[in-house]
Formats: C-alpha cells, structure tokens, sequence
C-alpha cells in the first residue's frame, strides 16, 4: 500500500494588487514527516513557490484564523463555496517590504486531502524517530 498521499488543485493566487489567476496546488504528505503538509505552487510548469505547513494548522484553518508570521489561514466564504485562504509572506524586498501572496482553494478538496492523510496516520498516533535523527546528524559532522 503507498502511504503517501498527493492531490492536485486548481488554486487561484492573488500577489499584490493583482485580480486573482489560476495556478496548480500540488499537496503532499508523507507519513515519514507526519506533521507536515507540503504544498508546490506551479503554473505553466514552473515551480512559483513551495511551503511546508504544519498539518494541525492546515486542518485548523479550515474552521478559524490561524498563524501568525509568515503564514497565516482561515476560511473563507464566497458565493455557494467555502474558501480556504491562504496568505504568504516570503523574502524581503530592496525597499524594506515582503514579497506577498494570498491563495485561495477551494476548502471541501483541501478537506478530503487532509482526511487521506488521517487514514494513513491519524492524529495523535505520529511517530518522530528522534534516535534516527540525532544518529543522521551526528554521522554528518
């Protein structure tokens, strides 16, 4: 059985100003790192950015505000649908400012990704191999 877990949405991003675009949302999860949700943005098949989010925190968003710093969720509403907006801050600009993306996905896929990753690990029963990892960094100094 594969444990991995990937879908891919159409997502609309929003940087700046701008009206809102689609692009690709390739989320991942992989039980060996099972606190983490990773997300590639892509559009014309060029990677735009790549994120690594804390599971609970994905989950959480979808029901109320959550995060601070860099990253920062909740939910949205917009006509029959339910949004889950996701708002970026990255690297700073010449002039002082950040880089600044919000993107919006449709909260019901998100959703059913997240209970796919519950299946394979569900919350609470995650294993973090401590011992493997402090052998792996040691090994490499």
């Amino acid at each position: 059985m594969n444990s991995f877990v990937h879908k891919t949405l159409v997502v609309e991003l929003q940087a700046g100003v701008t009206d809102r675009f689609p692009v690709l949302a390739h989320l991942s999860y992989d039980p060996s790192d099972p606190f983490a949700v990773t997300v590639v943005f892509s559009h014309d098949g060029r990677v735009l950015a790549r994120w690594q989010l804390d599971r609970e925190m994905v989950t959480d968003g979808l029901t109320r505000p959550v995060g601070i710093g860099d990253v920062r969720l909740r939910p949205e509403s917009r006509g029959v649908g339910r949004e889950l907006r996701m708002e970026f801050l990255g690297e700073a600009h010449a002039d002082g400012g950040r880089h600044h993306a919000v993107v919006f996905a449709w909260a019901e896929a998100v959703g059913e990704f997240l209970h796919e990753t519950r299946r394979v690990v569900a919350p609470g029963t995650e294993e973090v191999h401590v011992d493997d990892f402090l052998a792996d960094v040691l090994a490499g100094s």
